[in-house]
């Protein structure tokens, strides 16, 4: 691993974004990270002038720079690639064979930073030019005139592609894992979109009265993760249980390969989707293995912390045939050791939202709550915000809301991360290139002239709202959250996580614990706790597991809880409108299992 040190210089923001950006390495590669310890190389990363990082290893301790506006995900891995050895795409030998450079729109003193290399100094590893490269500069970069680009694209398509501060391209993988000579991902372990008839090595249980069929996509019962893609115009694969034939309690259990675990941190997601009777259920198991081959048991809840080998399997029951219009449909399952977000909001039929909304106009969020306590909500803006001056974006604020934890919780609430990722869903996890932004609450930062604290209660700071009967703070957030780029609005859906928890010096990423009241009762989810106790939602109802877990009672009704910037020296970054074209699409339901 390489060492590092955060340096105290930095942000709060930015020491939770680089823990971030070395997750997404472990993810996708086998480079990994560790805290310095004395090591002769390492990396120091500081706030200094802008976003910059020497290229590759200078064999003594060197200083990666995050500077204002720099604390954004991709633009840390950025300046990694250059640490681990790679140079700006547009500095590629054959560059002008599908960029154009407009040396006169550049400002004075950065022209250098076009500058390209002859092949035999920048090794392309036999891979072609990648306009989707993280490591691409976007068309204003260090550019004179705000609206005048600075680099172009021979294909002019390409000019909303260069640039993209989502997250790796697939080229960059490809480059890093040859680089480094990775056969396999540091917390990888399994996933399938079940495209071809093995299935990923899943197996049909002996022990039960059905089977799952291996379905092809039709119309209305589409394999979400291909509408609109090209290899997907026969619909796609999926697993689905039939729930109209049969009797009811009949089951089918599907279960995964034999798999070895490497770390505690478990995350298992998947698209689901039960069109039958309110009684069908789908039900998630884990089978440990002793280590004598022999399965010790199986349990249906338990901590995902599995560290000995084990599968996982989907177990789908028949309510009520007679009821049933269709069944239980699973897809594109992916299994890693990482830490699960702790919120989801899924908007669903975003076409629809967009088209009957205007500037100014917008949606909240259910309310969710963070393991400590705190109530929190979203609001969406599909056409920006009224005093926003961009145009083509949406915007987005975040809003504590008051409950009935308040009397209980450190306020003001100070020195927390709020972690914001838009899904990209393509079925592959290893090359999704989700939007990811975060921010940390500052404990003095001041909401009106009257010095009212912004994150003191929202009782005190905030106005009442009739939604959520609660009382929300004023918002903070991004103006240019997503732009208005016609893939993102094709009648799909959207899909962003949400995390806001207590963030330490040492910054350990946030973890699902047990809270009160977070889902509607339609929702149908998991959450496998790290510390405290294990609850369970399931088809119309909660079921209490451990006294910790407070869920509603029987017949009690559940609620949900009652930018694109420039930096100039010496890089240049924007967010915004690149490759998202997967971030939006038509998904059933999705399902996450949470746990340490």
């Amino acid at each position: 691993p390489i060492p590092y040190i955060l340096a105290d210089s930095l942000d709060l923001n930015a020491k939770g974004v680089i823990l971030q950006a070395f997750d997404m390495f472990r993810l996708k590669s086998c480079v990994d990270f560790k805290p310095y310890e004395g090591e002769k190389t390492y990396l120091k990363f500081e706030k200094l002038d802008g976003c910059w990082s020497y290229v590759g290893d200078l064999q003594s301790g060197q200083t990666v720079s995050i500077g204002e506006r720099c604390d954004y995900k991709a633009i840390v891995e950025h300046e990694l690639l250059h640490a681990l050895g790679f140079y700006h795409e547009q500095s590629r030998t054959d560059r002008d064979d599908y960029v154009q450079i407009w040396w006169d729109e550049i400002i004075e003193g950065f022209a250098y930073a076009f500058d390209k290399h002859d092949d035999s100094f920048l090794d392309d590893l036999n891979t072609p030019y990648d306009y989707e490269s993280v490591l691409h500069y976007g068309p204003y970069s260090f550019n004179i005139n705000s609206n005048v680009p600075s680099i172009t694209t021979k294909i002019p398509e390409f000019n909303e592609i260069i640039g993209q501060r989502l997250d790796f391209s697939r080229i960059d993988l490809l480059r890093l894992n040859h680089m480094y000579n990775c056969t396999s991902s540091l917390t990888f372990l399994d996933q399938c979109s079940f495209e071809y008839i093995s299935v990923c090595g899943m197996v049909q249980s002996g022990q039960d009265d059905a089977d799952w069929d291996h379905t092809l996509g039709k119309p209305g019962y589409e394999d979400h993760t291909m509408v609109g893609n090209c290899a997907g115009s026969n619909g796609g694969y999926f697993m689905h249980l039939d729930t109209k034939t049969g009797h009811a309690g009949q089951s089918a259990l599907l279960e995964s390969r034999i798999l070895y675990p490497r770390r505690k941190e478990k995350c298992l997601q998947f698209f689901y989707r039960l069109n039958g009777s309110a009684q069908d259920k789908l039900v998630i198991w884990v089978k440990k293995d002793d280590g004598t081959g022999n399965v010790r048991r199986m349990e249906k809840l338990i901590p995902f912390g599995v560290q000995t080998k084990f599968r996982y399997g989907f177990q789908g029951i028949r309510g009520d045939p007679a009821q049933s219009e269709g069944g239980i449909a699973v897809d594109d399952t992916s299994l890693t050791e990482t830490n699960c977000p702790t919120n989801i909001w899924h908007i669903r039929n975003f076409t629809s939202l967009f088209s009957s909304t205007s500037k100014g106009d917008y949606i909240i969020s259910p309310v969710f709550y963070s393991s400590e306590g705190y109530a929190f909500a979203l609001q969406l803006y599909p056409h920006g915000r009224n005093t926003s001056p961009y145009m083509n974006y949406m915007g987005i604020t975040f809003h504590l809301c008051s409950s009935q934890n308040d009397g209980l919780l450190e306020w003001p609430a100070g020195h927390r991360q709020v972690i914001l990722s838009v899904l990209d869903q393509d079925p592959d996890v290893i090359h999704r290139m989700s939007l990811s932004l975060s921010f940390t609450t500052d404990p003095k930062l001041t909401a009106d002239q009257n010095d009212t604290l912004q994150w003191d209660k929202p009782s005190i700071t905030g106005s009442f709202s009739s939604f959520c009967n609660c009382y929300m703070s004023p918002g903070v957030g991004w103006n240019t959250f997503l732009t208005h780029r016609e893939s993102l609005v094709s009648g799909w859906d959207l899909l962003a996580f949400l995390s806001f928890f207590f963030a330490s010096t040492s910054l350990s990423l946030p973890f699902a614990m047990c809270r009160p009241h977070i889902y509607t009762k339609n929702l149908h989810s998991f959450l496998w706790s790290l510390f405290r106790c294990t609850c369970l939602c399931l088809g119309q109802y909660w079921q209490r597991i451990t006294n910790c877990c407070s869920f509603p009672k029987s017949g009690e009704r559940s609620m949900a809880a009652a930018p694109g910037n420039k930096s100039k020296s010496p890089e240049s970054h924007y967010l915004g409108n690149p490759t998202q074209s997967r971030i939006i699409k038509s998904l059933q339901e999705l399902f996450l299992a949470f746990s340490r």
